[in-house]
């Protein structure tokens, strides 16, 4: 996507036609090859678009609609945009409902560039909790495994092997603006591996053929969880690199917890006692 153009300071572009370069750029973001090859992604929602801007990701293009146009709090996101360099544009919710392929769109959405950190730079807090994911594959896990790791105070998810995209719209929806406040990185196995050699602190993964109960294995920090996809769960090599592999027990008839459900019981064991709620 190119450079965006701000317009004259404080102007704010009126688009109506789908055709529109800068409309097709953003409606481009929903396929996974043109936010791999921006960088940008969308996330949907006055309330996401205005934390975000708080926690210090500018805005690259701010979309609104005609009604949202006199909301105050649009009118100072559209001033911190241009402050930014990013541009305003104002389109009608039928765009809008175009570009975010939903029939009742959000009045406001922006575009964002995503950030990532490389494997090899994550260096935990002492106290810190991380995430490890592999093969993840539904978006709406993922979005609600990295607002739970946020609820917690945990530091960072790492998106191991073939991973859902973190910045589909999907997932940004399903974390309800968390993306903005927990660290993401991709790694390969061979990245992982060399990660989880340097770890400080405890890295427990989830196996259903483990023999030790969640509740009884020690958490110490920082603790880097690793969870498995939800077909297949965790690979020979990468619960090799674990340990202690423990099993959430099932009292009943199913054999076994949604991803994110199992993640987030794992999540508040492993921060028992230390969650300052």
């Amino acid at each position: 996507m190119a450079e965006p153009h701000a317009g004259r300071p404080g102007e704010v572009l009126k688009i109506t036609s789908p055709a529109n370069p800068i409309v097709k750029e953003i409606r481009g973001l929903a396929l996974p090859k043109n936010r791999r090859a921006s960088g940008l992604f969308i996330a949907e929602g006055l309330k996401l678009v205005a934390d975000a801007t708080e926690a210090g990701w500018p805005v690259r293009t701010l979309v609104h609609s005609p009604a949202a146009a006199a909301d105050n709090l649009v009118r100072r996101l559209a001033t911190t945009a241009h402050a930014r360099g990013g541009r305003v544009i104002e389109v009608p919710e039928s765009l809008l409902a175009r570009i975010t392929r939903r029939d009742n769109p959000q009045t406001v959405i922006g575009v964002f560039r995503q950030k990532t950190v490389p494997p090899d730079a994550i260096d935990p807090n002492p106290d810190s909790l991380w995430v490890a994911l592999e093969n993840i594959r539904d978006p709406g896990n993922l979005g609600t495994i990295v607002r739970t790791v946020d609820s917690v105070g945990g530091e960072g998810v790492i998106l191991l092997g073939e991973t859902v995209d973190p910045f589909s719209i999907e997932a940004v929806r399903a974390t309800m603006g968390s993306v903005f406040h927990v660290a993401l990185s991709r790694a390969s196995h061979a990245e992982f591996a060399k990660l989880a050699r340097r770890w400080r602190g405890s890295i427990v993964g989830t196996h259903l053929r483990a023999s030790i109960d969640y509740r009884a294995a020690t958490y110490g920090p920082p603790v880097l969880l690793v969870m498995g996809g939800e077909q297949a769960g965790l690979t020979d090599e990468v619960a090799g690199l674990c340990d202690p592999l423990v099993k959430i027990p099932m009292a009943g008839k199913a054999d076994s917890l949604n991803l994110a459900v199992a993640t987030g019981v794992m999540l508040f064991e492993a921060m028992r006692g230390r969650l300052k709620l």
